[in-house]
């Protein structure tokens, strides 16, 4: 075996290594949520509030002319005390979508709703920073958040607020439901993604006394516990997480409400559905480098230290399997030993083996038990995980980069997801600006290689059990790639 075919092989086997180490960690969340499912959301609130607190809502919204009116109408809708409910309508926005949302408010402040309207005229902070700046006008004792494409239920302050009752409560996180989950495959598969995080990962969280996370939207926070965490901070693209982990470092409790649900949009389009995990990724890793010193070397059990840290580094899987596709080329096109790498066919088989148990089978584990715990179809499910793996593979490489720009501390603007309401896009990639080759050009070229390793996988007999896997690899970078491209030659095209 050369030097070079024993490099290659440490650092597959090192890239094997962590996507097994968090396929097992899945494979946990799983049996920790089924262990608990029969107990979530646990006893309900210890008591019940002799007289309502004062609650704020906060909907804090840019350029969102297609969900504006319907947030905020929904929100003043709210079955709560008139005279104990505030709406702010937290709005940064520099289009025609700031004169939708003031004359919306201006309707409904004259029918009796106490709704006010906050217009800033920067986006300093971006989202963290307007909902500090409605802190600074806001009446509740309790603050409640909801993004511009979410319809909160009439109900949803009084089947949460009780659990305030607990002093040392913090924060309630509600559960997301999709809107749109039926329109295409995309939001299908993305609501699949959403589904084994709020069904899987916020449960085994929440019920095993690991930390967890506020999502961003959707959960009641106690004004004080903001406060005593050091408010909202916009040095992170996750706002959400960065406080989360800061309030439970201070001793606050969290609770998470599954029974409690919101509907939301997911992304309806390729572009939109990047823009969205480019931000989540890169901030947990920002929070992670923030953060992750000071909760490993605290007082925090050492249970909760390393669900943290799984949470929060969980975007370097995806690094992973890109290293894992660049690393297809040299394995099966190059010509090495025989043996390719100089491995032998027991060898080869095994390792294949050990990715598909403990990586492949764990994320399509996860992800079934998740519709599963719905009543939703299991044989639907298995049908439709060959293109769940798949979009999770083609989306690795906005999400490596994200986690390099984290990682090199480069500075990148907030950038919301878009919501259309169901309307057609016609806007350009919000991404677009920000890279120098033309949008899904790597993903198209990985793509290519990777369809080209999937006919080399023939011809080799210890290689043909990658062959699922490069046809995953492949048909998941092609099919971001075309679709980002695509997009990318529509903006370029508006734009001039």
């Amino acid at each position: 075996m050369t030097a070079l075919s024993i490099m290659l092989l440490v650092y597959y086997t090192a890239v094997l290594g962590l996507i097994c180490v968090y396929g097992l960690h899945r494979y946990w969340m799983v049996w920790v949520f089924l262990r608990h499912r029969g107990t979530m959301p646990g006893p309900g609130p210890a008591a019940l509030f002799d007289e309502l607190p004062r609650v704020t809502v906060q909907l804090p919204m840019f350029n969102e002319r297609h969900v504006a009116e319907r947030v905020i109408e929904a929100a003043c809708a709210i079955d709560y005390p008139r005279d104990l409910l505030q709406v702010q309508v937290l709005d940064d926005s520099t289009d025609e979508s700031a004169d939708i949302a003031r004359r919306c408010c201006e309707g409904l402040a004259a029918s009796g709703h106490n709704v006010q309207y906050i217009h800033r005229d920067n986006r300093q902070g971006y989202k963290a920073g307007a909902l500090a700046n409605g802190l600074e006008s806001a009446h509740g004792e309790f603050i409640v958040v909801f993004d511009a494409d979410f319809v909160p239920p009439r109900d949803v302050i009084l089947r949460a607020i009780h659990h305030f009752t607990d002093e040392q409560l913090g924060m309630v996180q509600l559960r997301w439901t999709h809107l749109n989950r039926h329109d295409s495959l995309l939001t299908e598969i993305q609501a699949m993604f959403l589904d084994g995080h709020f069904i899987i990962e916020q449960t085994a969280r929440a019920a095993s006394g690991r930390w967890f996370n506020f999502n961003g939207t959707a959960g009641v926070w106690r004004r004080s516990c903001i406060d005593d965490a050091g408010g909202w901070q916009h040095d992170t693209l996750t706002e959400d997480t960065d406080l989360s982990y800061r309030a439970q470092m201070k001793g606050w409790r969290f609770v998470y409400d599954p029974a409690v649900t919101c509907p939301a949009e997911v992304p309806p389009t390729v572009s939109a559905f990047l823009t969205q995990q480019h931000r989540w990724n890169k901030g947990l890793i920002q929070t992670a480098i923030k953060l992750l010193p000071r909760i490993l070397t605290g007082p925090a059990p050492l249970k909760t230290k390393i669900e943290a840290w799984f949470h929060l580094t969980s975007p370097l899987v995806h690094v992973a399997i890109v290293m894992l596709a660049l690393l297809a080329a040299p394995v099966l096109l190059l010509p090495w030993q025989a043996g390719g790498l100089g491995l032998s066919g027991p060898v080869a088989f095994i390792l294949g083996t050990t990715l598909i148990l403990l990586g492949t089978l764990a994320a399509c584990t996860f992800y079934v038990a998740s519709q599963w715990a719905q009543g939703m179809s299991v044989w639907h499910t298995i049908a439709r995980l060959p293109a769940l793996m798949s979009l999770g593979i083609g989306i690795s490489v906005t999400n490596t980069r994200a986690v390099v720009e984290a990682v090199l501390g480069r500075h990148s603007p907030f950038l919301r997801t878009p919501k259309y309401n169901g309307a057609a896009s016609s806007a350009a990639d919000p991404l677009l600006g920000r890279r120098r080759l033309p949008a899904g050009t790597t993903e198209l070229v990985l793509g290519v290689v990777m369809t080209v390793c999937l006919a080399a996988a023939f011809l080799r007999p210890h290689t043909l059990i990658g062959a699922p896997f490069m046809l995953l690899f492949a048909t998941g970078y092609l099919g971001i790639g075309l679709p980002a491209l695509r997009r990318g030659w529509e903006g370029r095209s508006l734009s001039t």
